[in-house]
């Protein structure tokens, strides 16, 4: 299946309204920097379609589309000073059936690619833990590489982890 970066639209409200608050224990949640609190303010439908509605999609949140679909979400944020030239990605996908396959892989590339076409960054870094093994492989294989380890600095189920940032200069994009 194809893999797109898109902006949202209302029709994806229902299955990101269910994945994010109808679905409190989604296995997305235990990978995704789970030593943060989730814990998402409990929120009606009709209140999280209104909120989305009055806060209308940026090109520094898409969707990402697998199949015809809204599966996840991609972020980017500048770094202080705003706009100095370092953007911090996000990347999640929401529903396993979609781990594994790569998908996560090819949405960190594309955004990757649109992250230098659009913006004036010079420098893109995302943030994980030593428990994604997932996560790091796809950001590897994307051309990203370690730039920092915080040794043991995640406390998750009684276990340390690594805090792992990784790094991809505008320089290393292929023409």
């Amino acid at each position: 299946m194809s893999v797109s970066l898109r902006s949202r639209t209302l029709a994806d409200l229902p299955e990101l309204w269910r994945w994010l608050y109808d679905a409190p224990d989604a296995e997305w949640k235990r990978w995704d920097a789970p030593y943060l609190s989730h814990a998402l303010p409990e929120l009606s439908y009709g209140d999280y379609v209104a909120g989305a509605i009055s806060r209308p999609p940026t090109s520094d949140m898409q969707v990402i589309e697998i199949g015809g679909q809204a599966r996840g979400m991609v972020t980017r944020s500048w770094e202080a000073p705003e706009e100095g030239g370092w953007l911090d990605l996000g990347i999640v996908i929401y529903d396993p059936a979609f781990w594994n396959g790569g998908h996560g892989t090819e949405a960190l590339r594309l955004w990757t690619a649109r992250c230098f076409e659009e913006t004036p960054a010079h420098l893109l870094t995302l943030t994980t833990w030593s428990g994604n093994a997932r996560m790091l492989a796809s950001a590897r294989k994307a051309g990203y590489r370690e730039c920092a380890r915080i040794p043991e600095a995640r406390l998750y189920q009684g276990e340390r982890y690594d805090s792992v940032k990784l790094a991809r200069l505008r320089r290393e994009q292929t023409p």
